[in-house]
Protein backbone atom coordinates (compact mmCIF):
# COMPACT_ATOMS: atom_id res chain seq x y z
CA UNK A 1 0.00 0.00 0.00
CA UNK A 2 2.72 2.47 0.99
CA UNK A 3 6.34 2.38 -0.10
CA UNK A 4 9.40 4.33 1.00
CA UNK A 5 12.20 4.61 -1.54
CA UNK A 6 15.60 5.92 -0.48
CA UNK A 7 18.34 7.33 -2.69
CA UNK A 8 21.58 9.23 -2.38
CA UNK A 9 23.91 6.73 -0.77
CA UNK A 10 27.40 6.02 -2.06
CA UNK A 11 31.11 6.26 -1.38
CA UNK A 12 32.51 9.48 0.06
CA UNK A 13 35.84 10.46 1.56
CA UNK A 14 36.15 11.42 5.23
CA UNK A 15 35.11 15.03 5.69
CA UNK A 16 32.80 14.87 2.70
CA UNK A 17 29.04 15.27 2.41
CA UNK A 18 26.07 13.32 1.12
CA UNK A 19 22.37 13.97 1.02
CA UNK A 20 19.93 11.11 1.36
CA UNK A 21 16.35 11.31 0.15
CA UNK A 22 13.35 9.17 0.96
CA UNK A 23 10.02 9.49 -0.83
CA UNK A 24 6.76 7.92 0.23
CA UNK A 25 4.23 6.77 -2.33
CA UNK A 26 0.97 4.90 -2.36
CA UNK A 27 -2.21 5.30 -0.39
CA UNK A 28 -1.31 8.22 1.88
CA UNK A 29 -3.72 10.30 3.88
CA UNK A 30 -0.95 12.10 5.73
CA UNK A 31 2.51 11.42 7.11
CA UNK A 32 3.34 11.83 10.76
CA UNK A 33 6.87 11.34 12.03
CA UNK A 34 9.70 10.52 9.65
CA UNK A 35 13.00 9.06 10.80
CA UNK A 36 16.39 7.93 9.58
CA UNK A 37 18.05 4.87 11.09
CA UNK A 38 21.34 3.22 10.27
CA UNK A 39 22.75 -0.24 10.78
CA UNK A 40 26.18 -1.78 10.64
CA UNK A 41 26.38 -5.57 10.13
CA UNK A 42 26.38 -7.33 13.47
CA UNK A 43 25.01 -4.33 15.35
CA UNK A 44 21.54 -3.12 16.25
CA UNK A 45 19.74 -0.58 14.12
CA UNK A 46 20.42 2.90 15.47
CA UNK A 47 18.05 5.88 15.37
CA UNK A 48 19.90 8.79 13.75
CA UNK A 49 17.37 11.59 13.29
CA UNK A 50 13.65 12.31 13.62
CA UNK A 51 11.35 14.99 12.25
CA UNK A 52 7.71 15.43 13.18
CA UNK A 53 4.99 16.63 10.83
CA UNK A 54 5.32 19.99 12.57
CA UNK A 55 9.03 20.17 11.75
CA UNK A 56 10.44 19.44 15.19
CA UNK A 57 13.78 17.62 14.88
CA UNK A 58 15.98 15.49 17.12
CA UNK A 59 19.32 13.76 16.60
CA UNK A 60 21.51 11.12 18.14
CA UNK A 61 24.47 12.56 20.00
CA UNK A 62 27.01 11.16 17.56
CA UNK A 63 25.57 13.02 14.55
CA UNK A 64 24.34 16.21 16.22
CA UNK A 65 25.88 19.25 14.56
CA UNK A 66 26.87 17.30 11.44
CA UNK A 67 23.58 15.90 10.11
CA UNK A 68 20.39 17.79 9.29
CA UNK A 69 17.00 16.20 8.74
CA UNK A 70 14.33 18.04 6.79
CA UNK A 71 11.12 17.26 4.93
CA UNK A 72 9.04 18.47 2.03
CA UNK A 73 5.45 17.62 2.87
CA UNK A 74 4.21 18.48 -0.61
CA UNK A 75 6.53 15.82 -2.03
CA UNK A 76 6.12 13.30 0.82
CA UNK A 77 9.90 13.35 1.07
CA UNK A 78 12.39 13.43 3.92
CA UNK A 79 16.05 14.32 3.54
CA UNK A 80 19.19 13.71 5.54
CA UNK A 81 22.03 16.12 4.83
CA UNK A 82 25.23 14.56 6.16
CA UNK A 83 28.32 16.74 6.51
CA UNK A 84 31.77 16.15 7.97
CA UNK A 85 31.34 12.44 7.41
CA UNK A 86 33.52 10.04 9.35
CA UNK A 87 34.40 6.37 8.76
CA UNK A 88 32.17 5.56 11.74
CA UNK A 89 29.17 6.82 9.75
CA UNK A 90 29.54 3.91 7.34
CA UNK A 91 26.29 1.94 7.45
CA UNK A 92 23.11 1.10 5.63
CA UNK A 93 20.71 3.98 6.17
CA UNK A 94 16.99 3.27 6.43
CA UNK A 95 14.05 5.60 6.17
CA UNK A 96 11.13 4.98 8.51
CA UNK A 97 7.75 6.66 8.70
CA UNK A 98 4.38 6.48 10.38
CA UNK A 99 1.83 7.00 7.63
CA UNK A 100 -1.84 7.69 8.04
CA UNK A 101 -3.54 5.58 5.36
CA UNK A 102 -7.12 6.12 6.56
CA UNK A 103 -8.56 8.70 8.96
CA UNK A 104 -8.10 6.26 11.84
CA UNK A 105 -5.48 3.83 10.49
CA UNK A 106 -1.73 4.22 10.71
CA UNK A 107 1.08 2.09 9.29
CA UNK A 108 4.76 2.03 10.16
CA UNK A 109 6.74 1.67 6.95
CA UNK A 110 10.43 1.03 6.24
CA UNK A 111 12.50 1.72 3.16
CA UNK A 112 14.85 -0.83 1.62
CA UNK A 113 18.00 0.94 2.80
CA UNK A 114 20.82 2.77 1.06
CA UNK A 115 24.51 2.11 1.71
CA UNK A 116 26.78 4.94 2.80
CA UNK A 117 30.50 4.20 2.82
CA UNK A 118 32.96 6.72 4.22
CA UNK A 119 36.49 5.79 3.23
CA UNK A 120 39.61 7.22 1.70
Amino acid sequence: QVQLVESGGGLVQPGGSLRLSCTASGRIFSINVMRWYRQVPGKERELVATITNGGRTSYSDNVKGRFTISRDNAKNTVYLQMNSLEPGDTAVYYCNSVVRVEPSQYLEVWGQGTLVTVSS
